[in-house]
């Protein structure tokens, strides 16, 4: 292909744009010149550059969010040819154009492709997503986790709540307070944790109450859908299990869990 040939060719895409949190959802087109290696991080920076649509008006500048550009931040989900997913990591040569961008319906907009994911956050702080350290005194080494343990715990820690989980999860939605595939599997990584289980049976009852485990249809979309492959009907299907066992002692009053 000669280099002429390369600067004619384009990329056609169709953005669905918001300008506020309660306006009215609408769609326009954007042409840009096609190069190669392009992701659509790179395409949507172009258009901010050169904010005109297909028919040549000049409009208002894309909002979107990003950040690492590596896909380990998880800012820049948003939902590309139907499917959710990071916008870092999708190659416009893979992509069939028209190529369709729109927000993540299961979090509010913001404005146009940028959504509120305070819900996801919100989620993880109800079930206590860390290991509770204050800071004020030095606790010396901790207790090692087993090899096996650590390995799969390693698996679970690569979430970077993207919301792609909950935007590809039939049951979460603006009807139910189910808090999805994400903050439960992060249930389990701080349960495994030696210092993070001291507050175990108190995640497990959060996650038996309303929006926890018996929200879950077990669609196996989020496994399907999450970018980095992390287990999480794995996690669901063993939360239940430690649940139930949970069940027992909170009934018989045992302390231990």
């Amino acid at each position: 292909m000669s280099e002429q040939q390369t600067v004619q060719k384009t990329v056609r895409f169709i953005i669905t744009r918001q300008d506020s949190a309660e306006s009215a959802p609408y769609n326009q087109e954007f042409e840009i010149p096609y190069r190669p290696n392009m992701n659509v991080i790179s395409a949507l920076m172009e258009i901010r550059r050169n904010p005109v649509d297909a028919s040549g008006k000049e409009v208002a500048p894309i909002n979107w969010e990003m950040n690492c550009l590596e896909e380990v931040c998880g800012a820049c989900s948003m939902v590309i040819n139907g499917k959710p997913r990071q916008s870092c990591t999708a190659l416009v040569d893979k992509l069939e154009q028209p190529i369709r961008l729109q927000p993540m319906k299961t979090f509010p907009v913001v404005r146009d492709l940028q959504v509120d994911r305070s819900r996801m956050f919100d989620s993880l702080k109800k079930v206590k997503a860390w290991v509770p350290i204050d800071g004020t005194y030095d606790l010396g080494p901790g207790p090692r986790m087993p090899e096996k343990k650590r390995q799969w715990a390693y698996e679970l820690s690569k979430c970077m709540t993207c919301g792609v989980c909950l935007e590809a999860c039939p049951n979460v939605n603006d009807k139910s307070n189910f808090i999805g595939p994400a903050p439960l599997s992060q249930v389990r990584l701080f349960n495994a944790h030696p210092t993070g289980a001291l507050n175990k049976g108190e995640r497990l009852e959060t996650i038996m109450g309303d929006g926890g485990l018996a929200n879950c249809g077990n669609s196996q979309n989020c496994v399907q859908s999450c970018p980095k492959g992390i287990p999480l009907t794995t996690s669901i299907a063993a939360l239940n299990r430690d649940t139930t066992i949970q069940a027992f002692r909170s009934f018989f009053g045992s302390d231990q869990v």
